[in-house]
């Protein structure tokens, strides 16, 4: 059993599905609801451990294997990420290292390895489809040619109004999504997260969990809020940082227009790149 000052701080979903004492139970019914099998057999599910590429403080991603076959990556997501299929490779290289035995890796015989799949789990406040599909080669400079690689995360959003049939499937996962709207019903109120777990084991939604666990609950709620406000304060110091520096080196081109777009580089402390970029968006 992991120590409880683990260095990382989990979500709620990733306690529910990964951490928790019912998290075998309630990987198998997720994969059930994905695949539409019967499974029983609490001992067809393998965790696999593997860190957030990104972010070595905060655990959003579960990854778990089904009969030796199946290799599951999930990740909840209140804000879609598209470069989710960027990290889902990253994922998956560091998942079969642990699988793979390092010297069945140079026989000569094909090594077979469990089919990957990968899924991302939106509840978040904006708008998005019920389900769409992300592709890696979406961010590939050139077409893909034949010996290329590729890589698709379906994108599902399991906000309890959108009523996606997958929570139809997954009593589990309706739960969770029930528990984070009525997380968000009394947002605007002190003690919201009290209000919320005491209301949901007054309606039987995730009881058993928020009765062994509720004040864990809360502070992984509390965690988590904390670390979406801080991506999102990073995110527009990024936006603003970018206008600041585009600023510069339009400044840098209208000052002097024969300097070269390396010697602009040089003296505004940026990319070359990042010059090409700011004289094509200004026509310059």
């Amino acid at each position: 059993m992991e120590k409880e000052n683990r260095e990382h701080k989990d979500s709620v979903f990733v306690d529910l599905f990964y951490q928790d004492e019912t998290a075998k139970k309630n990987l198998l019914s997720l994969y059930n609801a994905l695949h539409d099998t019967e499974y029983e057999d609490e001992n067809l599910v393998r965790k696999v451990k593997i860190d957030d590429v990104l972010y070595k403080n905060f655990k959003n991603v579960i990854s778990f294997e089904v009969n030796g076959q199946v290799l599951v990556f999930g990740e909840h997501q209140s804000t879609v990420n598209m470069n989710m299929c960027l990290r889902c490779l990253m994922y998956l290289g560091r998942a079969y290292e642990q699988l793979v035995d390092s010297k069945a890796r140079y026989r000569t015989t094909l090594v077979k390895i469990p089919t990957p799949e990968f899924y991302t789990f939106y509840n978040g406040k904006k708008e998005q489809p019920l389900e769409r599909v992300l592709s890696l080669s979406d961010a590939f400079m050139n077409p893909a040619g034949e010996n290329s690689v590729e890589l698709k995360v379906k994108v599902i959003n399991i906000n309890s109004d959108k009523a996606h049939e997958l929570l139809g499937k997954c009593g589990i996962l309706k739960e969770y999504s029930q528990f984070i709207s009525t997380v968000r019903k009394y947002s605007d109120e002190e003690s919201a997260i009290k209000k919320a777990i005491r209301e949901c084991m007054e309606q039987g939604i995730l009881s058993d969990y928020l009765k062994r666990k509720g004040s864990e609950v809360e502070n992984m709620l509390i965690a988590e809020y904390s670390y979406e406000e801080d991506i999102q304060v990073k995110q527009e110091e990024a936006m603003q940082q970018g206008m600041i520096l585009s600023g510069e080196i339009f400044r840098k081109v209208k000052e002097n227009p024969k300097l070269t777009n390396r010697q602009i580089s040089e003296e505004v402390g940026c990319s070359e790149s990042d010059v090409r970029n700011v004289k094509k968006i200004f026509g310059i």
